[in-house]
């Protein structure tokens, strides 16, 4: 029995991979425009998932990780770090030649209490957030100084009317703990890419406001690289005119544009404005889970025109948008699920749950730009 266990295993990853390499993928679909990527989770750069490997292999050639490289997993207490998941993820990107991304550096979420308080709970003075700060991007940046190429070295930092965040980075620090954390970074790696990360900048308001801190940034010499446009998107919100509009506007700067962290959410949202703000949270109503059993025909179209049209916007700017990258590979493992409701049954990437293409891949690879003859 055990023979014939390893035999099946080993009969189903060959199948997975000989599948996977004659499908279309989107790595090439996209060559020579902007390359494509997912977030993965430790399963998938680690061997646990062979359907899942054997399709980031063949479909990406860029990744980000979704927790390894946050402050809370990788630097737990002041004086211990632990790496060993973030090795493993960057050795998969570097063994299959792709484009690996840091996320990140400096967030107000998923970072321990004791980066802001001292041993009694109070907040540690602005000398001390600041060592922490740069030891931290030293340490974690350092350590991978060359491997990784690009980091998402501030992540969320403004609010939806464009305001600074009252992080406890703002409050502690004051409004220069971005450019401090960009210094740092430049530092470590003076060779990688250096970005700010965020949601909804599609809204005008919001949008106002990272255009007018990227040029602060820009006016201080301040070494940023790219700017990354989030993307977790409904099926009407925001409208295609919107995300052309702000890759526009940021073009203009003279940065990179990424979609980081791409998703299309098909379920009731249990509120008045779209957002991916990661502290929201909304109770279980079975009204707002109404695809538990399967998703609708008509849904799954709507879900392909939806996706092409993204990709034929990001198609448009060719160069200057140089990444699209999924928050997720399948279905099955996409955060989506679980949040703002836990336990809901979403479907908001190209591959099922049983990493199977869906109708919107093809929607997808069909929108790509044909090359010229």
């Amino acid at each position: 029995m055990r023979h014939f266990l390893c035999f099946s295993v080993l009969s189903l990853a060959v199948v997975i991979n000989a599948f996977s390499q004659s499908q279309p993928s989107l790595k090439d679909a996209y060559k020579g425009c902007f390359m494509v990527g997912a977030a993965l989770n430790p399963a998938q750069f680690t061997g646990q998932s062979p359907a899942e490997d054997a399709l980031i292999k063949a479909q990406f050639n860029t990744i980000s990780p979704e927790n390894v490289l946050k402050w809370e997993r990788i630097h737990p207490q002041p004086d211990s770090f632990d790496f060993s998941p973030a090795d493993n993820y960057v050795e998969f990107g570097q063994q299959n030649h792709m484009f690996i991304i840091g996320h990140t550096l400096v967030w107000h979420s998923q970072v321990p209490k004791w980066v802001f308080e001292d041993g009694k709970g109070n907040p540690v003075s602005r000398k001390v957030l600041l060592q922490r700060m740069r030891h931290h991007i030293m340490a974690v940046v350092g350590r991978y100084k060359g491997r990784i190429n690009g980091w998402d070295v501030v992540n969320e930092a403004l609010n939806e009317d464009g305001s600074l965040r009252q992080s406890p980075w703002l409050k502690i620090i004051g409004d220069d703990y971005m450019e401090k954390a960009f210094r740092y970074a430049h530092k470590a790696d003076p060779k990688a890419q250096l970005y700010y990360n965020d949601y909804s900048l599609e809204n005008e308001a919001k949008r106002k406001g990272a255009l007018e801190l990227v040029r602060k940034l820009q006016a201080k010499g301040v070494p940023i690289t790219g700017v990354g446009l989030q993307d977790h998107v409904s099926l009407d919100s925001p409208s295609t005119e919107q995300i052309d509009t702000t890759i526009r506007e940021f073009a203009k700067l003279g940065v990179k544009v990424m979609i980081t962290e791409l998703d299309v959410d098909l379920l009731p949202w249990p509120g008045s404005n779209l957002t991916a703000d990661v502290s929201l949270r909304a109770a279980a109503d079975p009204k707002l889970n109404p695809y538990a059993n399967g998703l609708p025909d008509e849904v799954q179209q709507a879900l392909s025109k939806r996706y092409a049209d993204l990709f034929g916007t990001y198609a448009k700017h060719c160069g200057t948008v140089t990444r699209v990258t999924f928050w997720g590979v399948t279905d099955k493992e996409s955060w989506k699920n679980d949040w703002p409701i836990r336990g809901r049954t979403n479907y908001p990437l190209l591959f099922d749950r049983n990493a199977q293409p869906k109708p919107a891949f093809d929607a997808v690879i069909q929108r790509a730009p044909r090359p010229r003859s």
